[in-house]
């Protein structure tokens, strides 16, 4: 009863209070209280300890934008002294522009770039007429220059602009099909996420079977003078959970260094040693690379006693564990011919260069081959960390050295022939990532210049194939023409060509949501899978278009059969994988081991010891430096040159874009991403 009370009283006087400040002689009332600071003297010491605040944030303040300010000039200043220092250093070219299609698309760069500053000087010259504002024509000019200025806004607005607004459209529709291709398997890899799908194994190895009821297995290890990280890889293959007499390990040793060979071979030694079934293999002729490799350790008289074949290159360290949660998933499934799995990167965090690379291959595993491994068990093979069904490999054709993606090429041929694939999301197997710029580029040259020589080879054979329709369209126009063939060629030509030029043929017209919304949008569904990764995610976009050049000169030399489209070079390693971390690995993963384990670590520590002497007994090789990349400079100075030209026309949003992925051309020509050498 009192609350209520209570209540209708307050009720009572908030109404009087309302009808008091509702009447018009109520507001001078409310102007003197307003008015009158000194009516409380509290007041006057809030606001006294305000303004002392105040003056303390906005000294902090102060304090905190010098620092910036200091720590931003110098890092300006270092990255010139580093820029000018490599400039002078580096008379010759990197060796990875030194093909002959390189060279080619390095001489129309440099042409554009030509161009590029002409047409600049030339709208500097109008600009400062004030013939932007008011355009002459040719019949009002007066003077020659402005004779020429006229002439040459007619040809550009009636010759130059329409052929390349229509090369932007053309660009701007392949961008949105694959937007829109991305979008697809963002909302597969949700589905499988909510949905809760993947792969069931029919049986499980949990040590109560007999020896007879694991299948025989073969393991593979191709290496090629990759003295950093051989002995980690071996040592992860001879440490599987598996019976020794029912697995056989073969290290192929494609190395051309006897040094490399000596020390593989006491590796080998030492563990045939300790019991384990390994064997070494040395080819005196080293003819189709990785895939000529495989193809002469698969035509051994023994083969035919395996079922299954394992792959790991040479930097790849598999689980104690791999073999019991791959190998089961074949059991009942006669038409399985391979289970891929995914790569861990031990390196990921290393340097700017490698945090991005992992943004990239997180989608590509989490969703890329994920969503193709649930919804039509088809997916490119990664040429490591799977399993084949050693049938597959033989009805398909084997090992072919016709192209430097022979994974790529087992696996279409497989699916081809009705072989199904599957994705194992959750089996991870530990690997490094480049972490030099010249690493990087060599292998992202060879990943985009094989699948075209691979459509090539393959087009006939992918429609005389006696698969669905539905199979084959998925081959040609999704998996070799959308995501190999238009990617490279729609980024390049879009942000590299017809941005710059727009800005100087302002009558072909290239939308800001082109440039930035949908790019943007695309670069963060593309992070998702590496949520670590979102404050990278304007780095990444930037570098990715960067890579672009890379990417088209690789995809043209692969597609036309130009310069160096064959080659294969071997992705350079470090060996950032420790043995310590290997070790503690296969001790935490399985107790049995250990003893296992134990003898590995001392077979490493005397291996170095191998490797020391031998490294103490060799000549000093050529010293080890940065390059300097000629196409991304040139592109870097047009794209800074054309965000001059944009400055001129007030446009903001291309001005900006111009200026940050110039600055990052720059960056990665003057090879200041990734790892650096003193």
């Amino acid at each position: 009863m009192s609350s209520q009370a209570q209540n209708h009283e307050f009720q009572e006087w908030w109404n009087k209070q309302r009808g008091f400040l509702d009447k018009p002689d109520s507001t001078a009332f409310l102007t003197v209280e307003i008015r009158n600071p000194t009516s409380d003297p509290t007041v006057d010491k809030g606001h006294t300890r305000s303004a002392r605040q105040l003056s303390w944030l906005w000294l902090l303040k102060f304090q905190q934008l010098a620092t910036s300010l200091a720590w931003l000039t110098h890092g300006s200043v270092s990255l010139l002294r580093t820029a000018n220092r490599r400039i002078a250093t580096n008379t010759t070219d990197s060796p990875s522009d030194s093909s002959a299609s390189s060279r080619r698309l390095y001489r129309i760069i440099k042409l554009f770039l030509f161009l590029v500053i002409l047409l600049l000087c030339f709208e500097l010259v109008a600009y400062f007429k004030g013939w932007h504002f008011s355009p002459p024509s040719v019949e009002s000019a007066e003077a020659a220059v402005e004779r020429v200025y006229a002439k040459w806004l007619e040809i550009r607005a009636s010759y130059l602009a329409p052929p390349l607004q229509s090369l932007t459209n053309v660009c701007i529709v392949l961008f949105l099909i694959q937007s829109v291709d991305r979008v697809v398997l963002m909302l597969g890899c949700f589905w499988i996420k909510f949905w809760k799908l993947r792969p069931v194994a029919a049986v499980e190895y949990d040590g109560s079977e007999s020896v007879e009821d694991y299948p025989m297995v073969l393991v593979q290890i191709p290496m090629c003078n990759e003295r950093e990280v051989y002995q980690q890889s071996i040592a992860a293959c001879c440490v599987q959970d598996w019976p020794k007499e029912r697995m056989l390990i073969q290290v192929l040793d494609d190395s051309d260094e006897l040094d490399a060979q000596l020390l593989i071979k006491a590796e080998v030694q030492k563990w045939q040693q300790r019991g384990v079934h390994i064997l070494y293999r040395h080819r005196l002729i080293r003819t189709g690379y990785k895939a000529g490799n495989l193809k002469s350790a698969m035509s051994c008289d023994y083969v035919k006693d395996y079922e299954f074949v394992a792959i790991f290159d040479a930097d790849f360290q598999p689980g104690p564990d791999f073999l019991k949660k791959t190998i089961p998933h074949f059991k009942g499934k006669d038409d399985l011919a391979l289970v891929q799995t995914r790569w861990a990167f031990v390196n990921k965090d290393e340097n700017l260069l490698t945090r991005l690379q992992n943004i990239n291959l997180s989608f590509h595993f989490e969703v890329e081959q994920q969503v193709n491994g649930v919804f039509i068990n088809f997916f490119g093979f990664n040429g490591t960390a799977g399993v084949w069904r050693i049938k597959a490999l033989e009805e398909c054709g084997g090992w072919l050295e016709r192209t430097t993606v022979e994974d790529m090429d087992i696996a279409v041929r497989a699916h081809l022939c009705g072989w199904k694939f599957i994705y194992l999301n959750d089996v991870k197997c530990l690997c490094e990532l480049p972490e030099s710029y010249e690493a990087y580029k060599k292998q992202q040259h060879r990943w985009h210049s094989g699948p075209m020589q691979l459509f090539r080879l393959c087009f006939v054979d992918t429609l005389r194939a006696k698969v669905s329709l539905g199979k084959k369209a998925n081959l040609i126009f999704l998996f070799f023409l959308l995501r190999k063939l238009i990617l490279p060629f729609y980024s390049f030509t879009l942000f590299c060509i017809i941005l710059p030029l727009s800005m100087f043929l302002p009558e072909a017209e290239l939308p800001a949501w082109v440039v930035c919304y949908i790019p943007g949008l695309m670069s963060i569904l593309n992070i998702l899978p590496a949520p670590r990764s979102f404050p990278f995610i304007v780095p990444y976009l930037l570098f990715e278009n960067t890579m672009s050049v890379t990417k088209f000169n690789a995809m043209i030399s692969g597609l036309f059969r130009l310069g160096s489209s064959y080659e294969w070079v071997v992705t350079k390693k470090l060996g950032r994988s420790s043995e310590a971390d290997l070790v503690a690995f296969a001790e935490r993963e399985s107790d049995p081991l250990v003893e296992t384990t134990n003898l590995h670590r001392s077979c490493s520590e005397s291996g170095l010891d191998v490797l020391n002497k031998i490294e103490t007994t060799k000549k000093t090789g050529k010293k080890k430096r940065n390059s300097l990349y000629r196409k991304e400079l040139a592109l870097a100075l047009i794209l800074l040159t054309a965000s001059v030209r944009s400055l001129l026309s007030a446009q903001g949003i291309h001005f900006y874009f111009l200026l940050f992925q110039g600055i990052s051309f720059l960056v990665v020509g003057l090879d200041l991403i990734g790892e650096q050498v003193s």
